[in-house]
């Protein structure tokens, strides 16, 4: 996560030709940010907060335009498996095939280690395949997932740790263990176990 103090604000720019007419604009770093508003008021009242915490002297987000403290309240309430399902999303579409499935399977691998250590030997049976064919597969989000797939996934839903807690080195290690063995939990050949690292690594490090 890249952090910059270099931010500037303009004045609040009116649409009329969207509902969300009054316009918050920003760059942090030199890329442009905005959010928008129903009423002039929510909008100043929002500038006013980013304005603030610039003087205070926050770092801001280049990725997300937001100030430190947001992106760590962020943290606290979004899990890994929201926050990857985000990324298939945001990356899908100009990632070529092979990577996708390279992706896919890494991030299936990891995800069921990031949950809550007493619910972990409670992981549904089905979950890795519903997380590589479905959740980290945009294609197949055209249709809802099988019966199965769904029950598996609102466990993950309900368990996912959030994405604050990799910040303990032994959640992150756990994490990186699981990328090291098979299914059955037997030691993945060495070079399976490289592509899923250099996947993950490529993923934490966009974040």
């Amino acid at each position: 996560m890249a952090m910059s103090y270099r931010v500037r604000f303009w004045e609040i720019r009116e649409r009329s030709d969207r509902r969300k007419g009054y316009e918050v604009r920003w760059t942090v770093a030199g890329r442009e940010k905005s959010e928008s508003f129903l009423t002039k008021g929510l909008a100043e009242s929002r500038r006013s907060k980013l304005v603030t915490a610039a003087r205070e002297g926050e770092q801001f987000d280049t990725r997300t335009g937001l100030p430190a403290s947001e992106v760590r309240a962020l943290k606290q309430r979004t899990t890994w498996y929201v926050l990857a399902k985000e990324y298939i999303d945001l990356r899908w579409d100009r990632t070529p095939g092979n990577t996708r499935r390279t992706l896919a399977d890494a991030l299936a691998t990891i995800t069921p280690a990031f949950v809550g250590p007493a619910v972990r030997s409670q992981a549904p049976p089905g979950l890795r395949r519903a997380l590589y064919s479905w959740a980290y597969n945009k294609n197949a989000w055209r249709s809802d997932p099988c019966e199965e797939w769904q029950r598996a996934l609102e466990w993950l839903q309900r368990h996912s740790l959030p994405v604050s807690e990799l910040e303990d080195p032994d959640v992150l290690r756990r994490g990186l263990d699981a990328l090291c063995r098979k299914i059955d939990g037997g030691a993945a050949a060495a070079k399976t176990t490289k592509r899923k690292k250099a996947a993950v690594n490529r993923y934490l490090v966009s974040q």
